[in-house]
């Protein structure tokens, strides 16, 4: 009897970068799934469900109010002052909520990492995406907040999706980086709530960034969410300034952490399965 030829296919995470991007697509359906589960976990095992993701941002939206607000009277460059809190609690807790799910992402799903190959670009793409999922969901107290206070915006809330898009840039470049030193360093899931703790008191999210002074600005906005902050200001509430050298400073930021974090996360993915 002859022997019949055998053929083995060796599916491995070294790729070649032309297939990876393909294989970006070709594994939509598991992107599609990731997300979606992560989304239903997250309001089906909790007690007041869809709720939570509107009341967290709208009790600190009181507390900076008040606080910034009433007791250290800080200009709300007439503005109602709720508007102003939340049109950066918005893009901030969006971020943040980004940059904690990402760096858990993969030891969460390191069963499914450990066992079969598929781009893991989609693990802390997918919740990138359950993030945005809030932060639609908190998008619809500032649409009431704007009713209560009889506010109309201007033709800048066209713009609007373009500092999303900016703000998603962030958080996911932000969030690759932070996932993958994750599996080499379990030591960053302590950081990731000092990181996003301290970040809250650097950005401008109770206050406006023109309260900083001139000379500062420039030095202030190598925060990325500054500019990213003061630019859904710009557009939800049209009487802002846009800081041009500072936004231009944070575009730049924001493209080396998202250009960056994609390279360093393809670099560290090929022993994802073996570390973690």
């Amino acid at each position: 009897m002859g022997s019949q030829a055998k053929t083995e296919l060796i599916i491995e995470a070294g790729r070649t970068e032309k297939q990876y991007w393909k294989d970006l697509w070709s594994y939509r359906e598991l992107f599609y799934f990731l997300a979606w589960r992560d989304i239903l976990v997250r309001y089906k095992q909790t007690t007041i469900g869809i709720a939570w993701a509107l009341i967290q941002p709208f009790l600190t939206m009181i507390v900076f109010t008040v606080v910034f607000g009433q007791l250290a009277k800080l200009p709300s460059q007439g503005v109602p002052y709720p508007i102003l809190v939340f049109a950066a609690m918005l893009p901030w807790q969006f971020f943040a909520n980004s940059l904690s799910g990402c760096s858990n992402s993969l030891i969460s799903n390191a069963n499914l990492i450990s066992k079969v190959y598929f781009p893991r670009l989609i693990v802390p793409a997918s919740a990138v995406i359950v993030s945005f999922v809030d932060f639609m969901i908190a998008g619809m107290i500032l649409l009431a907040l704007m009713i209560w206070y009889n506010f109309v915006p201007s033709w800048r809330i066209l713009t609007l999706p373009m500092f999303i898009a900016i703000a998603f840039a962030a958080a996911m470049g932000g969030g690759l980086w932070l996932a993958a030193l994750n599996v080499k360093y379990r030591d960053f899931r302590y950081v990731v709530p000092f990181i996003v703790q301290f970040g809250l008191y650097i950005s401008p999210v109770g206050f406006s960034s023109s309260i900083v002074p001139q000379q500062w600005r420039l030095l202030y906005s190598l925060n990325p969410m500054v500019s990213v902050i003061d630019g859904f200001r710009w557009a939800i509430l049209g009487n802002t300034k846009l800081y041009l050298p500072g936004f231009t400073l944070s575009l730049a930021l924001v493209t080396i952490l998202i250009t960056s974090g994609i390279w360093y996360f393809r670099k560290t993915e090929r022993n994802f399965a073996d570390v973690i």
